[in-house]
């Protein structure tokens, strides 16, 4: 789907157009992972701008509405040249979040965006989502010229420990089928709460001072100053990383980039 006019579907008009020679590239070694925050009162066209300023190869995002990837989708491609491929692991409709007709409420749950094709692609609900249903979704893509596996989660809210942990346990039963995996999202623990130690065996942390007995050291990713997003690697090295405050969500943008092999 594309954009036609001077406004978007929800009548806001685009501050920027994209210049003749003005396309843009992602950055190949690149990966971000950012929480929506849904419900907010949130344009897309300012979600765009933010994944634009850092233009990773991959990002997941997660509490997306899939007709909002959609359109930041559109919005990156039309306005920053940046072209994605878009794979959904909608866990639950919900009409509240997403929007729609009562029959037909919009998907909700995680997204990843690639600029490379995605393929493999598999959507997993936990078998207890906590006070609401939650899962992950894998794809395999390629980040810095090689093909890699991708998980995008989202664990069960804060005071749901016994929750998170059983999620940990699933998703770490799947990571560990792969040498080489990214593994990012919002987890809603911070890095020394034993629900993260499955995860913690396998991964690291893209930031090497951020460990579980230097949880000190990591640095918040939410508007409440804790650390509850992550980019995870296995079996891949970062050589470098950000937290990227934003006043769009609740949760910062964090980003990987990792060295080349």
């Amino acid at each position: 789907m594309m954009l036609a006019g001077s406004c978007t579907p929800g009548g806001a008009p685009f501050t920027r157009s994209l210049p003749a020679g003005g396309a843009r590239e992602a950055v190949a070694n690149r990966v971000m992972t950012w929480n929506l925050c849904n419900p907010c009162e949130t344009s897309n066209v300012d979600r765009a701008a933010e994944i634009a300023a850092y233009a990773p190869q991959v990002i997941g995002v997660q509490e997306a509405c899939a007709g909002d990837v959609e359109r930041i989708r559109n919005y990156l491609e039309r306005v920053y040249g940046l072209v994605y491929h878009v794979a959904y692991g909608s866990v639950l409709r919900n009409w509240g979040r997403c929007g729609g007709v009562p029959w037909n409420p919009g998907a909700y749950g995680q997204a990843i965006l690639s600029a490379a094709p995605m393929t493999d692609r598999v959507t997993v609900e936990y078998p207890d989502g906590g006070s609401e249903d939650r899962g992950y979704l894998a794809v395999t893509t390629e980040v810095g010229g090689r093909s890699i596996r991708v998980f995008n989660t989202h664990f069960a809210e804060r005071r749901q420990e016994s929750v998170r942990a059983d999620q940990a346990r699933v998703l770490a039963a799947a990571v560990a089928e792969f040498d080489r995996a990214i593994v990012i999202g919002d987890f809603n623990a911070v890095p020394d709460a034993p629900e993260l130690d499955p995860i913690w065996k396998l991964a690291l942390d893209a930031d090497p001072r951020c460990r579980p007995s230097a949880a000190h050291l990591c640095e918040p990713s939410t508007d409440w100053q804790t650390r509850f997003d992550y980019v995870f690697l296995r079996g891949i090295a970062s050589r470098g990383h950000g937290v990227h405050p934003t006043r769009y969500s609740d949760h910062n943008l964090l980003h990987a980039d990792l060295q080349r092999v």
